[in-house]
């Protein structure tokens, strides 16, 4: 018999991918650069290198409290743009990822309630 899968036999970015993509809408496809892109709609809500980092995108002033309170680091190609990167790695580096992610999750999903319908302006 097969032995049932948990998030212990999951590599970190496996689990963090079952995690987001499991919400109402959230997409799964290749990122341009690499590595997995997961989507709300047309908008990118992150992307994962492996098991080693999650790039995720944000107004300037988040980005900026992020990295202030050490939840995440200037983005490592990007520094200076409204990018970070988190590190998965070491105690709940899963888990603070996830954190993130739905940050961006809950942000995207605002801002599509707050877009009407095209034809509808």
């Amino acid at each position: 018999m097969d032995e049932p899968i948990t998030s212990t036999t999951l590599r970190p970015g496996e689990q963090i991918v079952r995690a987001v993509q499991s919400w109402p809408g959230v997409e799964l496809a290749q990122h341009r650069f690499g590595g997995v892109e997961l989507r709300l709609g047309r908008r990118e809500l992150g992307h994962l290198h492996g098991d080693r980092i999650a790039d995720l995108p944000f107004p300037r002033r988040i980005r900026d409290e992020l990295i202030a309170s050490g939840r995440a680091r200037p983005h490592h190609v990007l520094p200076d743009s409204g990018w970070v990167t988190v590190s998965i790695a070491g105690p709940g580096s899963v888990e603070r990822t996830i954190e993130l992610f739905r940050l961006a999750y809950d942000r995207a999903r605002r801002a599509r309630r707050a877009t009407p319908p095209p034809g509808d302006a």
